[in-house]
């Protein structure tokens, strides 16, 4: 069963740090990614790494305060999120695309999804 679970998710104050972790289980991936969806939005992209975990790519809105890697013998993906921001709150969702290796900010582009891990900024 192909599965994309999400952990590490929780309430922190402005300035704080959360590390969110994507377990990948069933099969390998190509290009994962996180998203985040905050109440009322639409999801946006945040960050993707891929499959060779030699690329990333990250959205304006947290380049330079979030950072993502791979773990390939745990196939893992994680997101160090830190300098979080009240605009930083948001389900967070991990995604995988299936065997591209190539970088989408598009959800459309992505097959696999987990079920999202709540990230709460307070002031």
């Amino acid at each position: 069963q192909v599965q994309l679970v999400e952990s590490g998710g929780g309430e922190v104050q402005a300035g704080g740090s959360l590390r969110l972790t994507c377990a990948a289980s069933g099969r390998t991936f190509g290009t994962q990614a996180w998203f985040r969806q905050a109440p009322g939005k639409e999801r946006e992209f945040v960050s993707a790494i891929s499959a060779s975990g030699d690329s990333t790519h990250y959205a304006d809105s947290v380049r330079g305060r979030f950072a993502i890697a791979r773990d390939m013998a745990k196939n893992t993906v994680t997101l160090q999120m830190s300098s979080l921001k009240p605009e930083d709150t948001a389900v967070y969702y991990c995604a995988a695309r299936e065997v591209s290796n190539t970088i989408s900010v598009y959800t459309s582009a992505y097959n696999y999804w987990g079920q999202g891990t709540q990230v709460t900024v307070s002031l």
